[in-house]
């Protein structure tokens, strides 16, 4: 490695103004995730118009393609927090033998999601609804994007490169393209416009695998291309146990983390199938809405993780607690817009999804309840990056669990049995306020552990 490449690393995430430097690392990650927000969420706004039944297929098909997402990140996430850890102490080696072990990781976690798309996408829709037309519909839309998930898994996985030598503009402009591109495919491929066939709900998925394709394409060029100290070869693709080792070490609890997502959305439309397919479709509305926008904080989020991880890397320990202090101060005031957002603009909300009388009904007192929790989530993600570029991932995975299954599930479930669908909503911002309560206690605690100048 170049005395001048070192010396750029050193300077940008051990020297440059904390302020701007999280900005600077985190601005193009934040409009990245938020524009990459918009595949589900435009693919939503879009299959609205084809039916209710079509909305609701998609929704049935969410638990599965956050599993997918699940895996990707979680593997990158470790993947990150091990290169970032790796160049704060000056081990360039691992930090390429992460790179490359990463890659081949989530090329073989693929061929499970093909598995899965070929041969269990009907059982799957099956288990949470009866109806043959939304059967029928959730399982062409779900085949198609798993087995076209590569695209997916592979841009997520090279952008944690960029990202970890702080390379964040180029991953927006590869979101963009992709994200923009769908934009443009989906009302082409749903309602067959410029002499193309109209697919229905088959058009959005087609729109979105191809869109993300491109879009992984794009980001492996600025990875082949880019300047630094890590370099993408085919000597480093070769599994590594002890490099795997470390990266599941963060990965793993990650992938369970998210993957404990797929099993809540399961459940919970298991559970609102109980009163009607409309609550399910709500449903799926508001976690599309709710990832529009919480991808801001995602994108901070993992902006300040590598600048957390160096600097841990690298002994200094005041600035890896000014950074996380930072990250809270603009978490909070993120997710207090989004509060703002949903409390003030329901029905305008969910009128970009053509929200029937009965939808309308019931969503916006559901949106106004939920929307409470925002905040507190904001707190327990920023804690669980800070964990996860601590290496402690297992405390990511308990909050986690907490938020999605200890306290929700059975919350929701028992609020259910009083058969009013106003009170299930609650079980949400509930859960969030009590995740926060634990998690801000192990973040303390953490932080006392190490030992700060």
């Amino acid at each position: 490695m170049s005395s001048a490449n070192r010396n750029y690393v050193e300077n940008k995430m051990g020297v440059m103004p904390l302020r701007r430097l999280v900005l600077s690392m985190s601005a193009p990650i934040m409009i990245s995730m938020f524009i990459q927000s918009m595949y589900n969420l435009v693919d939503s706004i879009f299959v609205s118009r084809v039916s209710e039944e079509a909305l609701t297929a998609v929704s049935l098909s969410f638990p599965v393609q956050q599993f997918v997402i699940a895996v990707a990140i979680g593997t990158a996430v470790g993947m990150n927090s091990f290169v970032s850890r790796s160049l704060g102490a000056g081990n360039i080696e691992n930090a390429n033998k992460a790179a490359g072990n990463g890659i081949a990781l989530t090329i073989i976690s693929y061929l499970m999601f093909l598995f899965i798309g070929l041969f269990l996408s009907d059982n799957i829709i099956s288990l949470q609804t009866g109806s043959k037309d939304i059967i029928e519909h959730g399982t062409i839309y779900l085949k198609i994007c798993t087995v076209g998930s590569l695209g997916l898994m592979m841009h997520l996985t090279l952008e944690r490169i960029l990202q970890a030598i702080g390379k964040t503009f180029q991953t927006m402009i590869a979101q963009s393209i992709g994200a923009i591109l769908n934009i443009i495919l989906d009302p082409i491929l749903i309602f067959g416009l410029l002499g193309f066939p109209a697919m229905g709900l088959k058009g959005a998925a087609v729109a979105t695998v191809f869109s993300q394709i491109i879009g992984s394409l794009i980001v492996f060029f600025f990875c082949i291309k880019q300047e630094s100290e890590v370099k993408l070869s085919f000597k480093y693709l070769k599994i590594d146990s002890s490099i795997t080792k470390q990266i599941y070490k963060v990965g793993l609890p990650s992938i369970i983390m998210i993957s404990i997502i797929s099993v809540t959305i399961f459940s919970i439309n298991k559970i609102l199938s109980r009163f009607s397919t409309t609550a399910v479709a709500l449903m799926g509305i508001y976690y599309r809405l709710q990832g529009f926008i919480f991808m801001p904080i995602f994108g901070l989020n993992n902006g300040i993780i590598p600048i957390i991880g160096y600097n841990y890397g690298a002994k200094n320990y005041k600035r890896m607690k000014d950074t996380i202090k930072l990250g809270m101060k603009y978490g909070f005031i993120i997710m207090l817009i989004g509060t703002i957002l949903i409390e003030l603009f329901p029905r305008q909300l969910l009128n970009l999804f053509n929200a029937s009388n009965d939808m309308m009904s019931i969503g916006l007192s559901a949106f106004r309840i939920m929307g409470i929790g925002f905040v507190f989530a904001g707190i327990s993600i920023i804690s669980s990056g800070t964990f996860q570029a601590l290496g402690k991932g297992m405390l990511s995975l308990k909050n986690t669990a907490i938020r999605q299954i200890c306290v929700l599930i059975p919350l929701l479930y028992f609020l259910s049995l009083m058969n009013n669908i106003d009170v299930v909503w609650w079980a949400l911002p509930i859960s969030e306020i009590i995740a926060m309560i634990v998690c801000s206690i192990d973040l303390k605690k953490t932080l006392i552990n190490v030992n700060f100048n």
